[in-house]
């Protein structure tokens, strides 16, 4: 159904083709051939573009900003074929080149395996997630993106690239019923900072962002990489995420946290994984939050200035 048009009340999204700089840059990467269970994840990042025209570019304030006008937003296209060894190259290198040019680069996934690729490229010394689960499983899938942060190396990259030291880690969100005691161990003994569910909670959203940026973003020149894993949510508000539980963020939650992160110049990239748009509910419900999220990191971009 096409969309209404009112010259006075500016849409969000139909941003124009990167060039050569902007403040904030979108890129598609629709991994999903490794994923743990069936997906069709690969289809997300045309549907959180199509989402995105469905909600308005102006922060209520006060003051009222339209980030259509205050920022200078730009999309990249997607990568083609991003999965294996050659796609993780490409995506590496293609980040690589925008976070030379933008402020925030924000990734669109894709199942969760792009946090590899796209924060390489960006050449993160911290991660912030936030997921239900710690990602930390031997191999390649979208399971295991954190682990390969810390141990890995790219079969094919053509630039330089580095680990992140996991004492500059920190995992939110992660939940009961949804990961193992042998994963639990091996982010302990790695000295991750994991922050689970109930302490998130208990201790509430401002205290939480300011210690995770304290831990990723320590160091000289510390770089900062945010994986917003949207199964971190309630399986009411995110049913097209196959491992989101029952009990886990409100929306508002994570939109919360998400502009809080954003809001800090140490975040240089973000993604937005495990969204599975060809299982989502028929109002698109978790396709609407991801775009949200994305709107939420822009947020927090222009909060900056």
């Amino acid at each position: 159904m096409a969309l209404s048009h009112d010259p006075l009340w500016p849409r969000a999204g139909g941003w124009p083709a990167f060039d050569s700089t902007a403040d904030a840059v979108l890129l598609g990467v629709p991994v999903w051939r490794t994923s743990l269970s069936p997906t069709g994840a690969h289809a997300t990042p045309a549907a959180i573009r199509e989402a995105l025209p469905r909600y308005g570019a102006t922060l209520m304030g006060p003051p009222i900003v339209d980030l259509n006008e205050a920022l200078r937003i730009a999309d990249a296209g997607d990568v083609h074929e991003p999965d294996g060894d050659e796609g993780e190259s490409d995506v590496i290198s293609r980040v690589r080149e925008l976070t030379a040019s933008a402020e925030l680069v924000i990734a669109l996934g894709g199942d969760n395996s792009l946090t590899y690729p796209v924060a390489l490229g960006a050449e993160a010394t911290g991660l912030i997630t936030f997921d239900a689960h710690f990602d930390l499983r031997d191999g390649v899938s979208n399971g295991t993106p954190v682990r390969r942060l810390v141990e890995d190396a790219p079969a094919a990259a053509t630039v330089e690239t580095s680990r992140i030291d996991p004492a500059h880690i920190v995992q939110i969100g992660i939940a009961d019923f949804a990961n193992s005691a042998a994963y639990a161990k091996r982010a302990a003994d790695w000295g991750i900072r994991v922050i689970t569910l109930d302490e998130l909670r208990r201790r509430g959203i401002d205290d939480v962002v300011a210690e995770a940026l304290e831990i990723a973003g320590a160091g000289a020149a510390p770089r900062v990489h945010l994986d917003i894993d949207v199964d971190v949510c309630d399986r009411s508000v995110a049913p097209g995420c196959p491992a989101s539980i029952p009990g886990g963020l409100a929306a508002w939650e994570l939109r919360a946290l998400t502009r809080a992160v954003a809001a800090d110049p140490r975040v240089v990239s973000a993604d937005l994984a495990e969204v599975d748009a060809t299982a989502d509910a028929d109002d698109a419900r978790t396709v609407r939050l991801a775009a949200l999220c994305v709107l939420e990191l822009l947020a927090g971009l222009h909060s900056r200035r």
